[in-house]
């Protein structure tokens, strides 16, 4: 009865009346103790009220029922997928709303809608990876902006992945602790893309000059990368790297030159497509033919697998009797037992040339080195 005296009422009311009642209604519903037959009732007059033609009779609803977690989950559903005044309330702060509810709203809603999700506190690391699929920038400077969001591995990539060229994006994912390895690689490769690209640069230096220099730019930052991160985030690069085709001897090579024995185990697991602890223990203990039988089957050929084998067996014996020497004793061996860049041909030159071009890189670190301890000693 009381429920058909107020669809009654509301009938003939005017709009400002209803949405009174309405935000009477919900609160009633939120905070006192009704009888449960009440509260059924309540909850029919505020179903009843979701069709109002009266945005602020929504409005009402929706402020009101937005802050309790005791609000009916199917009317709060429907005002969060109202237009946008209506929703904005429940959208930011209901907790009635589930996870499930949110990543469907990210899924289905505009942009406002995906930009009131990422502005939710302590945001379910679900919903921030749903966002990290469908939302666009604006709404994901929202979403990295927000201290209390959870972010997984998966969610920080795929962000990179799909607006890494947005400087804006950019800056804030570089700015991340937690920004994983294989993310920062797709978004150094964005900001070396962004340089070359530059029409001052372009013209200073020739369209071809200035990519040559932004592919340097992405090998050493590749080559700093592997070596940071965990074991998880060692193999996602690896990974990241072999469906891209970046695996290239020229880079393996540099990879071994520059220490990152993990990641070039973990690269060579990944072409072989052998378990990675195989891999490991053929490098430790294996004789030079079992070593060279697996660099070949990475797809590496011949001609450049004995320089390769050379650089592991050289790392194994220096690493066996001073742990902590200097990366430039390495590549002076690998270097005199290999001869001279001029000796050699084709593949094996380009590779013995980057040998070299590290071994003088090297040698120029290890003298800035030693003139800094120097000056450090003297003060």
């Amino acid at each position: 009865m009381i429920v058909q005296a107020f669809l009654r009422w509301a009938d003939k009311a005017k709009a400002n009346d209803r949405a009174q009642a309405a935000n009477a209604l919900a609160r009633a519903y939120i905070t006192s103790g009704m009888a449960p037959a009440e509260k059924r009732a309540a909850a029919i007059a505020m179903t009843y009220l979701l069709d109002d033609p009266a945005p602020q009779v929504r409005v009402a609803l929706s402020r009101a029922l937005a802050p309790s977690a005791d609000a009916p989950h199917s009317i709060v559903l429907a005002l969060a997928e109202d237009q946008l005044e209506i929703a904005a309330p429940v959208i930011l702060s209901s907790p009635v709303l589930s996870a499930a509810d949110l990543v469907d709203l990210a899924a289905g809603g505009s942009a406002h809608t995906r930009a009131l999700i990422a502005s939710r506190p302590s945001l379910d690391i679900r919903v921030v990876a749903a966002l990290a699929e469908v939302a666009g920038v604006e709404e994901l400077l929202i979403l990295l902006e927000n201290p209390t969001a959870r972010f997984g591995r998966v969610a920080l990539r795929r962000m990179a992945e799909r607006h890494g060229a947005d400087a804006s994006l950019r800056e804030c994912l570089l700015n991340r602790e937690d920004l994983p390895v294989d993310a920062r690689h797709v978004l150094v490769e964005h900001v070396s893309d962004a340089v070359s690209g530059l029409l001052l640069v372009t013209a200073a230096m020739g369209r071809m000059r200035a990519e040559k220099i932004a592919g340097e730019a992405k090998v050493s930052a590749a080559l700093e990368l592997a070596g940071q991160g965990d074991a998880q985030e060692c193999d996602a690069l690896v990974e990241q790297m072999r469906a891209r085709g970046e695996l290239t001897p020229a880079f393996l090579m540099q990879v071994l030159c520059a220490g990152r024995t993990d990641f070039f185990a973990g690269a060579l697991s990944a072409l072989t497509q052998m378990e990675e602890r195989r891999v490991r223990s053929i490098l430790a203990t294996g004789r030079y033919h079992s070593v060279r039988a697996l660099i070949e089957s990475a797809g590496l050929s011949r001609s450049v697998s004995s320089l390769f084998v050379d650089a592991i067996l050289l790392w194994r014996q220096t690493l066996e009797q001073a742990p902590h020497v200097a990366v430039c004793d390495v590549l002076e061996k690998l270097v005199e037992r290999s001869g001279k860049v001029g000796e050699t041909d084709g593949d094996a030159a380009e590779l013995l040339e980057i040998v070299v071009k590290f071994q003088r890189l090297e040698e120029r670190r290890r003298a800035r080195d030693f003139a800094s301890a120097l000056s450090l000693a003297a003060a």
